[in-house]
């Protein structure tokens, strides 16, 4: 991966958090650049296309990013250029607030297991 130690430790601290490693080091490439293509995402995370591929599908259900088709001469396959569809610090808070739900029902599981004791 060739991003900086910032955001590397941005990514990992993502995937520890359930996200999934594409998506964490896609997610990360993307939030300081205005629109990018996959090939960009490729050649600059060292992630491969599939893995991108399914990155962006993760992404684009989350509703955390847009998806342009942008005009493309000759064949191949199409290109498409992505940007975030809300600031990044919302999608940290979806990010927290989904671990502090789990957290929670972890403490409940915990309470109700103890209530099983002798």
């Amino acid at each position: 991966m060739v991003l900086s130690e910032v955001n590397d430790k941005l990514a990992k601290y993502l995937i520890i958090s359930d996200i999934p490693r594409s998506v964490a080091y896609t997610l990360v490439y993307i939030r300081d650049k205005g629109e990018v293509t996959s090939v960009e995402i490729e050649r600059e995370t060292g992630l491969r296309q599939p893995e991108v591929s399914i990155a962006m599908q993760w992404l684009r259900r989350k509703g955390w990013i847009n998806k342009r088709n942008m005009k493309k001469e000759g064949k191949g396959r199409p290109i498409h250029g992505y940007r975030l569809s809300k600031d990044f610090n919302d999608i940290l808070d979806e990010i927290i607030g989904e671990l502090t739900t789990k957290i929670s029902e972890i403490n409940e599981n915990i309470e109700q297991l103890k209530s099983f004791r002798d």
